[in-house]
């Protein structure tokens, strides 16, 4: 039988009161820290079901491969897609004007991307550029879309791209805007993709990543739009809770995380797009720096055309709608990639209010 030294009974003598109060501290952080959570999660459920209530689908739904995709259909005549940003939806699109516009002429489809919107995103699927142009292939093919003209803003002209290397027969053109396209160095990527860590992630999603993403929207819209100033239209109507969602932040945090691996995947295919493409930027775009990345692209094709829009910054379309129906028109007469030459068109940002 071993027997406790003099010694040893002592320290536990001396310890034992520091344990007793140490231990009731430790027991009101934890509960602090659980009501705290409770309290977020509570918040996000209610501000996530006021949100759909005042923001249901728009559109319709087409079931492809067991996902269900939420998409905006628009005016008749040769196709065109549009394709959404990183933590955006349908509506980015619809409040800068764009879908109406483009309706006038063409038979416009509006995708809410996987986990944007009311879009499925299953998690046994990593969602790479390339997993969600098969995806959006085959809900092409099943709503009786052929040869449209794919309009890209920012991660979606990633999505783009690779419908239009995967499946080049099938795509008319492309028009890509604000796009991030060669793999560089990026600060959002630490910062942004936390949520998407399984476990961790899931815990943040539904409590405390909401409430921040909400605190910092002022500074990230101011960001997005630099240069210009954020459009009224833009600060009253977009739904930002809606983006904020725990299945939202997910689908926004993954697309951060992926955002250089992607890059990297498609840089060496560049040269296999044959199709039209029409390539647009602002040149004070803060959040994907033009020069290495539209300019490059525009460099990389030499039978693309290249619109630089003065003023305006990652979301142009916002700003330059008129350009961007030209570089819509230009994709739709487009003889690929035959048609050679340096083609280079520089707007200025437009004097009006929007």
């Amino acid at each position: 039988m071993n027997y406790a030294t003099a010694e040893e009974i002592r320290h536990d003598i001396r310890q034992s009161p520091v344990r007793r109060r140490a231990s009731p501290r430790r027991n009101t952080t934890l509960l602090a820290v659980g009501a705290a959570l409770a309290a977020a999660a509570y918040i996000v459920r209610q501000r996530t079901r006021e949100v759909e209530s005042d923001n249901p689908p728009a559109g319709k739904f087409v079931e492809v491969d067991g996902i269900r995709l939420h998409y905006v259909e628009r005016g008749s005549g040769q196709p065109v897609v549009l394709l959404h940003g990183d933590g955006s939806l349908i509506q980015d699109f619809d409040i800068s004007g764009l879908i109406d516009m483009a309706a006038k002429k063409y038979r416009v489809i509006a995708f809410d991307r996987p986990g944007y919107g009311y879009s499925d995103r299953p998690r046994t699927t990593i969602w790479t550029p390339q997993a969600q142009a098969t995806l959006l292939h085959h809900a092409l093919d099943q709503i009786g879309v052929s040869q449209p003209i794919v309009v890209g803003h920012s991660w979606g002209a990633m999505v783009a791209i690779a419908l239009g290397l995967d499946y080049p027969d099938d795509v008319k053109s492309l028009v890509l805007m604000s796009g991030y396209y060669y793999p560089t160095p990026r600060l959002d990527v630490p910062l942004l993709s936390p949520p998407a860590i399984p476990v961790i992630g899931d815990l943040m999603r539904y409590t405390v990543s909401p409430l921040i993403g909400r605190m910092i929207w002022p500074m990230m819209k101011k960001r997005i739009f630099s240069p210009a100033e954020v459009p009224h239209k833009f600060d009253a109507r977009f739904p930002i809770w809606m983006t904020l969602r725990p299945s939202s932040l997910r689908a926004a945090a993954a697309e951060t995380a992926m955002m250089i691996p992607a890059a990297f995947a498609l840089r060496h295919r560049y040269h296999e797009l044959t199709m039209p493409v029409v390539i647009m930027a602002g040149d004070g775009d803060a959040h994907v720096d033009s020069e290495t990345q539209s300019e490059q692209l525009h460099r990389e094709l030499p039978h693309s055309s290249y619109h630089v829009t003065h003023g305006a910054g990652h979301m142009l379309h916002h700003f330059a709608q008129d350009e961007v129906m030209t570089a819509i028109d230009q994709a739709a007469t487009a003889l690929g990639a035959e048609q050679r030459g340096d083609h280079r068109h520089i707007f200025p940002a437009p004097a009006r209010a929007i």
